[in-house]
This record gives structure tokens, sequence and C-alpha cells, in this order.
């Protein structure tokens, strides 16, 4: 766990390199603080946020070190990924599966990484950067993301959205992965 935060090796072509620390582990439904009551709601709703990406395991885990990448035949490969970073300071299919969240009425919901790699759905007060400094687009890390849960691919986590609550949501580890509950 936490594989984007124990390898340090070049990220960017132009000499980027990722910023190394260490992150909690990820929780999920199973895990210490989740309910059985919550986790069978977000069930029973049928409804869920997907966190997704396309990573190539061969390339991902080449450049980045084992286990980066995982549950994926193919997908972008990582110097698409680069290049299509350094242009548009995001990429596309590193996405939330909805980035606009209509809450009548309070609600929880699944959260699934159904991605390659590791994400975190973390509720922010403004958007801004994550814990991966190259990927900040120059925006300042939010404070929120040092407490970031991360959610391995494959895993999941529930949240109870509030209805009448605004709310901003943002990838600590992708941060142009948002989404806004309304």
């Amino acid at each position: 766990m936490g594989r984007h935060f124990g390898i340090c090796g070049a990220l960017m072509s132009v000499s980027f390199m990722l910023a190394c620390g260490d992150a909690p582990a990820p929780t999920g439904p199973t895990g210490p603080g989740v309910s059985d009551t919550a986790a069978s709601a977000a069930v029973q709703t049928g409804r869920s946020i997907l966190m997704l990406d396309n990573c190539d395991p061969d390339s991902f885990n080449a450049a980045l070190g084992p286990g980066t990448c995982v549950n994926r035949n193919g997908g972008l490969s990582f110097a698409t990924f680069q290049a299509l970073f350094q242009k548009h300071q995001q990429v596309s299919s590193w996405r939330f599966s909805t980035s606009n969240i209509h809450v009548p009425t309070t609600v929880t919901l699944e959260i699934l990484n159904k991605g390659g790699e590791e994400h975190s759905f973390t509720e922010v007060a403004e958007f801004g950067g994550g814990l991966v400094p190259p990927l900040n687009a120059g925006q300042a890390t939010r404070p929120e993301c040092f407490a970031a849960e991360l959610i391995e691919s494959g895993g999941q986590t529930t949240h109870t959205f509030v209805a009448g609550e605004s709310a901003k949501y943002q990838c600590c580890i992708h941060p142009w992965m948002r989404a806004e509950s309304r």
C-alpha cells in the first residue's frame, strides 16, 4: 500500500521527481471505522462513484517501480501519460465517474477504485494540489490531503453525502480528478 509514496523515480521526462513520504494505509468498508450499516446502505442505492485510470502496468511499473499499476491489460503508456500531462496539466482518463453528484436526499454511496493505481476521494475546502508535487500543475498541496485515505486498485470505501450541503472532492495523488456534490 502507498506504492506512489514508497517509490522515488522520474515522473516527467523533464527531470521531474516523485515526492517521497509515507502515506497511511488505506481502509475500506471492511476496515476500521466503517459500519456494516453504511456499507449496506451504499449497496442498497445501486449508485456508486468510480475512480478510473487507464495505466499500462508494463510501462508504469518499469518507470515508477513494481506494483504502481496493477489489474490491467494494456492501457495508456507512461510516455503517453507524460506527454498528455505536459500538454494539458491533466490526463482525462484519470477521473471520477461523475464530476457532479446530485444529492436530493442524504445518501451513503460506495466509492470504488476501478483503476490500476491508488487514488483517494478526499473532501477539500477548495480544489488544489495533491501529495505528488510534479502532478500539482503549480497548485499548493491541499492540507486535507495529508490525512487522505488511499484506496488501492480494486479497493472501496463509502461516503455519506448530506442533502443540501455542497462539497468538493479530489484525488490527492492525481488532483485533476475532481467532483462536487450539490
